[in-house]
């Protein structure tokens, strides 16, 4: 409690309201006097350095933040960093679905009332579109070109758009719309592709910039603020939009880069219908197991009545298998859409509400080699032959090629000075293991000779994971040839979309495969859910061996170097085993 001071006056707040005279306790005072006795302090008096320190002090101390408050700011920024960065998050998980989507919509079925009905071109259209082109090549009109454009359009306007041909089809009634912008695109795209490179510009920009123009010439339609009001509501009343237009809609939508959706493009290997169909089936096949291990374990949402349950069961089971009958119909390679080895086999999670996915009869079909049968294209390009010095240099030499002793294709003729050629073989075959044989002549200038002269043969045997690149290969000299013959060639042979893999390996079974050796396998997908491992022997188009695999999914592992086969482990199914491939239950 303060004790009273001396003067009453002193003790009024009429000293409180003057803000530049302070009170400060006396130094020689004790308690009651450091409290109750006062002075009055001017700024010009002894101890102005202390008030005016402590003025000072008082003005700069609201301005600056306690730790508390930085603190709470602080946490509120890094809180909301954390939300952006999670929002982001679900931001690119949702375009990863989307992604997938629409580059494999195995489970879309597209109504036919989608398909646009093109309009077709009159004779007074055609004459207006003639004009408006005209119009366009003699500077008529306000729409800014480049060179490159405008001789696009002039060759469009004196081939097609004059032609005769065009007249009597548009009379017919056979040409849309959309057949005269399709014959202008594809006239430009062989242009555009010929332009040199520009940094910063793409081709496909220049492409869809040029589009936009001849859409513009084409409808006549020359003030920009008009064009992209039609332009949106065509695309939003009769266009299918491509899968390029869906990506790059949904990341405007999403607020993803082009970079980003380039990097998850090649992540998910969007480009491999194979792979996507792969990875349909293993996440299919893990709902499939969450289903049973749920019925197993009896852990269900809360119904209100208890036979809800098993009804909730079969209600997951329908739909995977509907997911399931879905990418079943979905082909593996061309020419295999009726695939006859379909859902029949998933004996999984068969039950009454899938019956209707099943087919009419109950009985399993097997396999048969004729099932499995490959369709192989091969390249061969002989470049350069060696030593051919004791031929005479102006003797003419060439080369002829022949797979599994079938159609034999030949070289251009040269000197035996520069014998080089860059001529390429194409030849098909169903057999796996093919034999290649190439072999050089020389012509006979004698009068009785009847054929040329073989010099040399090489032999090659390549597969689909035989290397590409051009190789020397050393010839089989014939009868009287003095020196060692090479020549220099590339065999390339493709992998078909059905042929998952293949290679040399060692297995041993029960039924199949009873020796244990060394043979050439074949893994073939015959349908999404049904594969066969081969082994094939060559110039063989069926397999001389084959195992039918139902349900399972295929992992790879990764290859054993330095090893002869290895240790024999039999497999509980069929007894069968390998180095690079093995399979586990779906």
């Amino acid at each position: 409690m303060l004790e009273p001071s001396s003067s009453e006056e002193e003790s009024e707040p009429e000293v409180v309201e003057n803000p530049e005279v302070l009170s400060i306790p006396d130094g020689g005072s004790g308690y009651g006097g450091s409290l109750g006795s006062r002075r009055d302090v001017s700024p010009g008096s002894d101890n102005s350095l202390a008030a005016g320190s402590s003025s000072r002090s008082n003005s700069i101390r609201p301005s600056s933040p306690s730790p508390s408050i930085v603190s709470e700011k602080e946490k509120e920024d890094l809180e909301k960093l954390r939300e952006e960065e999670e929002e982001r998050k679900r931001r690119l998980q949702l375009y990863v679905f989307v992604l997938r989507c629409i580059a494999y919509p195995f489970n879309a079925k597209q109504p036919t009332d989608m398909a646009r009905r093109q309009a077709k071109v009159t004779k007074q259209q055609l004459q207006t579109i003639k004009e408006r082109f005209s119009s366009f090549i003699n500077g008529d009109t306000q729409i800014v070109a480049d060179e490159a454009f405008c001789n696009a359009v002039q060759s469009y306007y004196e081939v097609f758009l004059k032609s005769d041909r065009v007249t009597r089809m548009v009379a017919s009634g056979g040409c849309s719309s959309h057949d005269f912008r399709e014959v202008f695109k594809n006239n430009i795209e062989k242009r555009v592709r010929s332009l040199p490179e520009i940094d910063g510009l793409s081709k496909e920009t220049v492409l869809s910039s040029w589009m936009a123009k001849f859409d513009a010439i084409y409808r006549g339609e020359e003030d920009p603020r008009k064009q992209p009001t039609r332009m949106a509501a065509a695309a939003a009343s009769e266009l299918i939009l491509s899968k390029e237009q869906l990506y790059e809609m949904f990341q405007q939508i999403l607020g993803v880069k082009k970079f980003e959706h380039q990097l998850l493009y090649n992540a998910c290997q969007l480009d491999n219908s194979d792979e996507q169909a792969a990875h349909i089936r293993r996440e299919l096949d893990g709902r499939l197991q969450a289903a049973e291990r749920m019925a197993r374990n009896r852990q269900f949402p809360r119904f209100v009545v208890k036979e809800m349950e098993t009804m909730y069961v079969e209600e997951l089971r329908s739909s995977i298998n509907l997911l399931m009958a879905n990418l079943e119909s979905m082909p593996v390679s061309r020419g295999n859409q009726d695939s006859k080895y379909s859902l029949q086999r998933l004996k999984r999670a068969q039950n009454s509400a899938i019956s209707m996915l099943e087919v009419a009869d109950d009985t399993e079909s097997a396999l048969s080699k004729s099932d499995v049968v490959l369709s192989f294209t091969l390249e061969v390009v002989v470049m350069e032959v060696r030593g051919l010095k004791f031929l005479a240099p102006n003797k003419i030499v060439y080369c002829t090629m022949e797979v599994d002793g079938g159609e034999k294709l030949q070289t251009d003729q040269a000197e035996a000075s520069k014998p080089m050629w860059d001529t390429q073989g194409d030849f098909t075959t169903t057999h796996p293991l093919p034999v290649v044989k190439v072999k050089l002549y020389t012509e006979s200038t004698g009068m009785l000779s009847l054929e040329d002269k073989e010099l040399g043969r090489v032999v090659c045997k390549p597969t689909a994971t035989s290397p590409k690149h051009p190789e020397w290969h050393t010839m089989n000299p014939a009868k009287g040839v003095p020196n060692e013959i090479k020549v220099k060639m590339a065999v390339r042979m493709d992998k078909p979309q059905n042929m998952k893999h293949c290679g040399y390996l060692y297995a041993l079974g029960k039924t199949v495969w009873k020796k244990w050796k060394k043979r050439y396998f074949v893994l073939v997908q015959v349908s999404q859910y049904t594969f066969a491992m081969c082994s094939y022997r060559e110039k063989r188009a069926d397999p001389s061996e084959m195992m039918q695999l139902d349900g399972y999914t295929v992992d790879y592992t990764e290859p054993v170097h330095d090893l002869e086969g290895g240790r024999p482990q039999r497999d509980d199914a069929a007894g069968w085993v390998h180095s690079g491939l093995h399979r586990t239950s779906a």
